[in-house]
């Protein structure tokens, strides 16, 4: 009977992580070996793929996933006008997980270090799921490294999921947290902290950005007009018929008006 309720809640999980996530079979977007690299950051090694030329365009991949994955249908297209750059946060894609359980402001943290150690400032961000989270962030601390940001599905507290999500998630969850699924689950649960991110904080990031969800996204739409709302700078952009995969369902609509507006003077 334990292995059964073991066995069920790990496909919970996994049901939640694919809404959540989005996450198609496909093959992946196969960034070359050559372009991928690694840095030591704050003790760990983080991996990430450079690609392309132009202005830099740093992708920050969704939760559980890596920016090879997350960005499949942007990544070819960006790098003919942009240098990308898509780190693989800890215990995601081909970066190795540490001790301890996730944390946003950790993450945040190893990739304006990155940046710092690659000399690179005035960067545009776009951020999917977690990877918007953590471009808010950046903004609000790391003024100087961003120019401007695109954000999609993302919300600034675990109130901001959906009621089916968050169900899901509790249901899912560890009382001790020890593999990358159950520390992404306890994240989801608890964070992003008022401390991480909040109206206020929205309020002092003087960057353009543009909001994008999906009408039948994981986030609230209310949640995501309120992160709109509080932006000095913000644009809003809701897909019709879309979940919360916008990058990877609706590339054929996201791209030219990610496109359109990082090209902007």
């Amino acid at each position: 009977m334990r292995c059964l309720r073991a066995r069920r809640l790990r496909l919970r999980l996994w049901a939640v992580l694919a809404m959540l996530l989005w996450l198609p079979v496909q093959s992946r977007a196969g960034i070359p070996p050559e372009n991928w690299h690694w840095a030591r950051i704050h003790g760990h090694r983080l991996y990430y793929a450079v690609q392309g030329t132009g202005r830099t365009l740093v992708l920050l991949h969704g939760g559980g996933d890596s920016g090879e994955h997350s960005f499949e249908q942007q990544i070819e297209l960006f790098s003919k006008h942009h240098r990308i750059i898509a780190p693989d946060q800890v215990g995601q894609g081909r970066t190795p997980d540490v001790p301890g359980p996730l944390s946003y402001s950790s993450m945040m943290q190893d990739t304006a270090e990155l940046l710092h150690g690659m000399k690179i400032h005035r960067v545009d961000v776009v951020g999917f799921s977690d990877g918007g989270i953590l471009a808010l962030m950046l903004a609000a601390r790391h003024p100087e490294l961003v120019r401007r940001l695109v954000i999609s599905g993302v919300n600034i507290s675990p109130e901001g999921l959906t009621d089916e999500h968050r169900e899901g998630l509790i249901a899912a969850q560890s009382p001790t947290p020890s593999n990358i699924d159950e520390k992404l689950t306890q994240l989801w649960l608890t964070s992003p902290t008022h401390s991480e991110l909040n109206p206020e904080v929205l309020a002092r990031i003087e960057k353009p950005v543009l909001v994008v969800s999906g009408d039948r996204d994981a986030i609230r739409l209310e949640h995501t007009l309120k992160i709109f709302r509080a932006l000095p700078q913000a644009e809003l952009c809701v897909l019709p018929g879309t979940d919360h995969g916008t990058f990877s369902g609706r590339a054929e609509w996201i791209n030219p008006i990610v496109s359109d507006f990082l090209d902007r003077p």
